[in-house]
């Protein structure tokens, strides 16, 4: 089970941890109980609601059939309709048998014609991912691959095409009209929370995921965060940390590891926080380090730069290859690594800097026991959990993005949508 720790050098931390604790109870307990005030936006708090076996089962049939046919699966989706996904399929993904593509996530005229030159000679299935249909990077992908599938496939492109959207939306009513493969997106769960939804699952499964495992992972976090057990809750002292050291002055928070695979974790993580708590003047500056890659121009500047930010590592305690830099005939200098393997010497790199960032800033460390489909589970919900506690100790609604529609409406005014 994943566990928290803290390496802070402030001798009162741990009674100022407790104080903030005591002080958010009632948050915590509104949270188990249920608020009325966001039950539109709580589908994905139960995770049997969207997840249960009947509905694991259907997305892996389908998923079955998309394997025996397609070379590329493209998915269509932007933001929350494609991050979750995207990151374990990155991590995890380990054979070939299906390509995946991701579109409608840029209006690059440059980025889709790569992507489209990608599909060329190839047997080709989409998923286009929209919540309401309106948004759009997808809906003008979807139109370009539409076209690229009609071209390719004429009549029997319909069977090709997966849309995910809300029942009732514009999107059914295209499925139904056109005859694609319809899939519920929820309408209480947001973008950014639909992990354990089809909206990631079918994704995740057409790259080879184990879906069930995910999902148990997540379970069991639920059923571990849920228990009623308070000022142990690792997701709930998480949130009150957040929220303690945003009241200290620290403006940014850095998710960061020293294994490639939480590449694409970040951005999901960022889109979480961000969108959920960058509200009302408030909120931390969700960022990433990408260690040991950014190590030297993120950690000059985590030990001299201003005091900003604290950081959140993802540990991962058992080993997941095997590789060691032998000796050979040449004097290069770098003996003192010999009978060490690249897990021991990326450990020794990752220790060494927590123990010197923690000398300049708090550092917190999440432990997971191996990286795999189980522990991704336990991460998505661990942190939907934190978010929407971190969020309401804030003092914002967690589930709206109210900037995010400014911005669309000047962008659809200057496009003249009516």
């Amino acid at each position: 089970m994943l566990n928290l720790r803290i390496e802070d050098k402030n001798p009162h931390l741990k009674d100022e941890l407790n104080e903030i604790m005591e002080e958010n109870k009632a948050v915590f307990r509104s949270v188990l109980d249920g608020e009325s005030e966001y039950v539109d936006s709580l589908g994905w708090f139960s995770v049997d609601k969207w997840a249960n076996p009947k509905e694991v089962k259907k997305l892996q049939e389908l998923a079955v059939h998309i394997r025996e046919k397609a070379d590329v699966f493209v998915i269509v989706g932007v933001g929350g309709s494609n991050n979750a996904a995207r990151s374990v399929i990155e991590a995890l993904q380990s054979d070939d048998k299906v390509k995946i593509v991701y579109m409608g996530n840029t209006l690059s005229p440059w980025e889709l014609q790569k992507a489209l030159k990608e599909l060329e000679g190839k047997s080709v299935y989409i998923d286009c991912i929209a919540k309401n249909f309106e948004t759009l990077e997808p809906g003008a992908s979807f139109r370009v691959l539409r076209k690229f599938l009609s071209d390719k496939y004429q009549e029997k492109a319909n069977e090709r095409i997966i849309a995910t959207g809300t029942k009732g939306s514009p999107l059914e009513k295209l499925c139904q009209e056109q005859g694609y493969t319809f899939l519920e997106f929820p309408e209480d769960v947001g973008g950014r929370f639909s992990a354990m939804t089809a909206v990631g699952l079918l994704p995740m499964a057409v790259a080879g995921i184990d879906i069930e495992k995910l999902v148990s992972g997540a379970l069991d976090m639920q059923k571990y965060l849920t228990s009623g057990e308070m000022m142990g809750n690792p997701a709930y002292q998480y949130a009150c940390l957040r929220n303690l050291y945003y009241k200290k002055g620290y403006k940014i928070e850095m998710l960061a590891s020293f294994e490639p695979q939480f590449r694409w974790f970040y951005k999901w993580w960022i889109q979480l926080f961000g969108e959920s708590e960058g509200k009302d003047n408030k909120g931390l500056f969700p960022s990433s380090g990408d260690f040991c890659e950014e190590l030297h121009a993120m950690g000059q500047y985590i030990q001299d730069g201003a005091p900003l930010l604290f950081e959140t590592f993802l540990d991962v305690r058992e080993k997941n290859a095997s590789l060691a830099p032998v000796a050979d005939m040449v004097a290069d200098g770098f003996d003192y690594l010999n009978g060490k393997e690249f897990w021991e010497i990326n450990k020794a790199s990752f220790h060494a800097t927590v123990k010197a960032h923690r000398e300049k800033l708090p550092c917190l460390i999440l432990e997971i026991e191996r990286l795999d489909e189980y522990a991704f589970g336990e991460l998505f919900y661990f942190f939907l959990f934190s978010c929407y506690v971190s969020a309401r100790i804030l003092g914002v609604n967690p589930f709206d993005q109210p900037g995010v529609e400014a911005y669309k409406r000047w962008m659809f005014e200057a496009l003249g949508k009516g």
